[in-house]
């Protein structure tokens, strides 16, 4: 008796004479059969092999799926294609029918809502800004989900679309412990630093999210990282990054700032003579903010020239 799929594959043939004969699984016809007998035993198994790449030329024969559905395309991936004029044979339309396809394009194309066009264009700023800032992809992907909120909630009136897509890239940055600062975002969106702390705070708001902090560590990484200092230097300004927190002087104090003084005290520590200014042209942190983490942060740990 022939079974439909189920997620047991422990079967056997119920025939004495087939007990010492092994289970076959066809993948191509989706089904297991007895070695002996040949009777199917389970039939509709579902393929589980591995989907085509898409880097050969047999693509488009070999895929099943097709490619997958992503936030950050205006319609996920599943837009309507009207092709060429040939049919499935590659032979070429009749006039008539050719003309009735024509027609099809072109209300295909109409019934395109303007709220798609505008997602079209949001997005292509998105990717543009992911290329610029060395964006993860699953980041991105959470930044259009908080862009595509923001338009639910009719937030758009009387914001540039420029902003709303730099602050949900910042809130998605702050969400997955990304480490990119506001003056990141406003220079990679080419918007003001103050247009893009105010819609941000609106997104937060109106969409109720919770932002976690940054980790300062992080940002300890990117700056040294940046300006190619010694590994001896990185991992004093952990420590010292460390004793902070255990002092309980780093909560409410600016995360760049607290990593940019923790990097310079490293610093004089190592014998590494780089300026104030220099940190604070890295960080984007004025040098003020920075010097007056230092002389707290010197304070507090009892720390001596």
């Amino acid at each position: 008796m022939i079974e439909n799929y189920s997620n047991d594959y422990d079967v056997k043939c119920q025939l004495d004479t087939c007990k010492t004969y092994p289970i076959i699984t066809d993948s191509e016809r989706g089904e297991m059969f007895c070695g002996g007998c040949g009777l199917v035993l389970v039939q509709n198994i579902s393929d589980t092999s591995h989907e085509s790449s898409g880097y050969n030329q047999d693509f488009m024969k070999l895929s099943r799926t097709g490619p997958s559905i992503s936030l950050t395309m205006h319609d996920k991936g599943l837009s309507t294609i009207i092709g060429a004029d040939k049919d499935f044979s590659g032979n070429a339309l009749s006039s008539k029918t050719k003309y009735e396809f024509n027609r099809l394009r072109t209300w295909d194309q109409r019934s395109k809502s303007r709220s798609t066009a505008t997602l079209s264009k949001a997005f292509t700023l998105l990717n543009g800004m992911k290329t610029k800032l060395g964006i993860p992809d699953n980041v991105v992907e959470n930044a259009a989900y908080i862009y595509r909120k923001t338009v639910s909630a009719k937030l758009t009136r009387g914001r540039t679309m420029a902003s709303l897509v730099s602050a949900s890239l910042y809130a998605a940055c702050r969400e997955n412990n990304i480490p990119r600062t506001l003056d990141d975002i406003a220079n990679a969106g080419n918007i003001e630093r103050r247009i893009l702390s105010r819609d941000l705070r609106t997104i937060i708001k109106k969409l109720g999210l919770k932002l976690n902090q940054y980790d300062i560590s992080s940002f300890i990484s990117k700056i040294s990282n940046n300006m190619n200092l010694k590994e001896k230097t990185k991992r004093d300004a952990f420590d010292i990054l460390k004793r902070c927190e255990s002092e309980e002087i780093t909560a409410g104090k600016h995360p760049v700032a607290q990593a940019a003084a923790s990097l310079y005290i490293a610093c004089i520590i190592n014998g590494e003579k780089i300026s104030q200014k220099k940190f604070s042209k890295e960080s984007g942190v004025s040098d003020v903010t920075i010097r007056n983490r230092v002389v707290l942060i010197k304070k507090t740990l009892k720390i001596a020239e």
